[in-house]
């Protein structure tokens, strides 16, 4: 597997979900991911010691090689607007440990608030 680059925008204050479809690289068909895990946080910068936000995540379709991460409205309230990194590592089911994405994340600030 290769690592994929993909910049996200999360709206502060707003729910986020992101699916990502993911290729096996030798045969360039959909990875097939039946027993994986999927895990992605998000820091300030990559050696940052504090996360901003975990995302939850999840195997969305194993046959078609699609993974899901989000967050919650009130997950995304709690951060602060401006610039992270994160990435998505997903593990097999034999415990091999792979990142398939990875970027950068702009949080942008919300204006209208549930008061």
């Amino acid at each position: 597997m290769s690592v994929y680059v993909s910049n996200l925008v999360i709206n502060q204050g707003a729910t986020f979900t992101q699916k990502f479809e993911l290729e096996n690289v030798t045969s360039n068909s959909a990875l097939e991911l039946s027993g994986f895990t999927v895990f992605s946080k998000m820091r300030k910068h990559a050696t940052s010691l504090t996360t901003a936000a975990t995302f939850t995540c999840s195997v969305a379709d194993a046959a078609a090689g699609v993974i899901q991460v989000g967050l919650t409205s009130t997950t995304t309230a709690g951060i602060s607007p401006g610039r992270y990194q994160y990435d998505v590592i997903v593990k097999d089911n034999a415990g091999e440990v792979t990142r398939v994405v990875e970027g950068s994340v702009l949080v942008r600030a919300a204006c209208t608030r549930e008061d």
